[in-house]
């Protein structure tokens, strides 16, 4: 397939300009990952609180709450259609859950131990997702099963993704490798190596020709897909980088870090931008909504905050 975004640009967001707009007590436990509507302003929170929530932003009305898993939810993504989505939990299975029927429908529970992350793919008929039993698994939605098991890296995989309009999966873990997997046979087709420490997530461009990772030092690294090496490293500590995003445009990277705030950086020379203080602990998540030019965070004091 083609990736639509090949050939578009997009203005970058202001990092400069980002303030604290709002911030919202979202759960009463820490908020460990958040995800945006495809088509509406909405933002979904998954907590260890073992729920997940739909929130309206910037207003910050409560939609739904998703209630099942029986311990911490991690990670939480939208279907591309956005009639579902899917969470992953600290109880070792991924849920989907349809919103016309208002109500889980389907259970995946293969995985041995705690699962940290699941994404579509842009199809909409396939999920991943990785976990601490060092395997990421591919799910036929259709079917309702597991397709393939991706076995290599030897550590809990941290973080999950597809590359964008492609068959190709990236996987970082905690044996300090970035790896991209091909999602029809189950192989390894590149690794990545570079982190000194664990790496906690992984994020692509709109493109696809480049991927963004974070580790437990606080470094972030950028890799060219095509020439398989690294581009730029960024270092964003000594706290913990849990998360990376980078804005549409491709020049823009957002860091969530573990000493409570969000740091901005230019994404082609690495130079720093900005810092966003606010959250009273550690940053847990962060995702660019760039029809409204905005950024959201959540984190371990509970809360979401639009900026």
């Amino acid at each position: 397939r083609e990736n639509p975004y090949l050939n578009l640009t997009f203005d970058p967001q202001h990092a400069e300009k980002y303030e604290m707009r709002k911030t919202f007590k979202a759960h009463i436990a820490p908020i460990s990952s958040l995800a945006l509507h495809p088509k509406k302003p909405i933002v979904a929170t998954a907590s260890d609180d073992h729920t997940w929530k739909m929130w309206s932003v910037p207003a910050g009305e409560l939609i739904l709450t998703g209630e099942g898993h029986k311990s911490w939810v991690s990670c939480i993504d939208f279907h591309p259609k956005a009639a579902s989505l899917a969470t992953s939990s600290g109880d070792a299975t991924v849920k989907i859950w349809d919103f016309v029927k208002s109500k889980c429908v389907a259970t995946f529970s293969d995985h041995s131990q705690a699962v940290w992350g699941c994404a579509y793919h842009d199809s909409g008929d396939f999920l991943v997702s990785c976990s601490m039993d060092h395997t990421a698994k591919l799910w036929d939605l259709a079917r309702q099963k597991c397709r393939l098991t991706l076995r290599g890296h030897v550590d809990s995989i941290n973080a999950v993704i597809f590359q964008p309009f492609s068959n190709n999966i990236t996987t970082c873990s905690g044996d300090k490798t970035v790896s991209l997997w091909d999602a029809r046979t189950g192989l390894c087709i590149q690794t990545f190596y570079g982190h000194l420490n664990s790496c906690n997530h992984v994020a692509f461009n709109l493109r696809g020709d480049t991927i963004a990772s974070t580790d437990a030092d606080g470094g972030v690294r950028l890799w060219d897909v095509r020439m398989v090496q690294e581009r730029l490293q960024i270092n964003a500590g000594p706290y913990a980088a849990n998360k990376v995003v980078i804005d549409r445009s491709g020049t823009l990277l957002a860091v969530a870090s573990d000493d409570h705030s969000i740091k901005c950086y230019n994404a082609e020379d690495g130079s720093f931008l900005s810092t966003l203080d606010g959250h009273e602990n550690v940053v847990q998540a962060v995702v660019f909504e760039s029809n409204q030019d905005m950024l959201i965070s959540a984190g371990s004091d509970m809360t979401f905050r639009v900026w």
